[in-house]
């Protein structure tokens, strides 16, 4: 059961991956766009700050260091 589970997923990405190879430049940059707009729209910063990429860059590192 868990196999078919699985093996039924595993078909919905590959169509996925097609359809996401056959989408066009264009609605690529329609789709970026409208998220975008959304992000703004709800007022989500935009702009990464550097101490927020330090701090997932040492949990990173602490998490990689624990399995060695």
């Amino acid at each position: 059961l868990a196999r078919e589970f699985r093996d039924r997923w595993r078909a919905v990405q590959n169509v996925e991956i097609q359809e996401q190879r056959a989408t066009s430049i264009s609605l690529r940059w329609q789709q970026l766009n409208s998220l975008l707009q959304l992000a703004v729209g709800l007022g989500l910063p935009l702009a990464r700050s550097d101490e927020e990429e330090a701090v997932v860059w040492r949990r990173w590192a602490r998490l990689k260091g624990a399995e060695e």
